[in-house]
């Protein structure tokens, strides 16, 4: 059966309920699954819980959602500069599980990876520890954080071939990889579909293993989440 849908809407057909949990890639405007949040967003699902970085800005990305009310929960580590995500915060209409950025994605990698916990130094001694089993080795005290299973993860790439073989550009990896890996299915857009070969083995960023289903979602805006420009010295 092939891995390549002719859009978002059909990837995404027969897999989207109230209150699952979705893995999302991205980490702000930088490689975000943009095409496939959109279809999230149409189809009126809610009550889910989303596991990714942060939450986009207002009306990009995850933020959509968040403006659309159809998140109940975040599991993140960086509320950052959206403040539609802050107000729901402090307004106690969106509950938040924080997680360090390292933490949330060997959380997701464990999931994946079929391993139900780990022990971390990270967090010990801060609000994170609140109510989390801990264990002392070479007498150190460490948490014990559990791995992230999702039942779907949305994630954006760069290039894959039509077994799902995928290739991130730059800093669009983020919590992409981990994101695909600990999703129960794994729906991918990508800019540019090719045919089993062209990659190099080398190459690839993440196995087609964990790819169910393929889009090409071209073209794309390449949106800016800070732009800083200065004035050009004069000739």
């Amino acid at each position: 059966m092939s891995k390549v849908f002719p859009d978002a809407a059909s990837a995404l057909e027969g897999l989207l309920r109230n209150d699952m949990l979705i893995a999302a890639g991205g980490f702000g405007l930088c490689g975000v699954p943009e095409r496939l949040i959109d279809v999230v967003h149409d189809s009126g699902v809610s009550g889910l819980t989303i596991a990714s970085n942060n939450a986009g800005l207002i009306g990009q990305g995850l933020g959509k959602l968040l403006g659309s009310r159809q998140i109940r929960k975040m599991i993140a580590s960086y509320v950052g500069d959206n403040k539609e995500f802050e107000r729901q915060y402090l307004a106690g209409e969106l509950e938040i599980e924080f997680a360090p950025q390292g933490t949330l994605a060997e959380r997701m990698r464990s999931g994946g990876a079929g391993i139900p916990g780990f022990y971390t130094r990270t967090g010990v001694g801060t609000l994170v520890a609140e109510g989390k089993p801990t264990m002392v080795f070479d007498g150190e005290e460490y948490l014990l954080e559990r791995g992230i299973v999702a039942d779907l993860a949305l994630v954006k790439g760069w290039k894959a071939d039509t077994a799902g073989n995928m290739i991130f550009r730059k800093t669009a990896r983020n919590f992409n990889v981990p994101a695909a890996q600990c999703g129960r299915i794994c729906v991918a857009e990508v800019e540019e579909i090719v045919e089993p070969g062209a990659l190099g083995a080398d190459a690839v960023h993440l196995p087609g293993i964990y790819v169910h289903r393929l889009i090409c979602g071209a073209p794309y805006d390449k949106l800016i989440e800070f732009r800083t420009t200065r004035t050009r010295d004069a000739a």
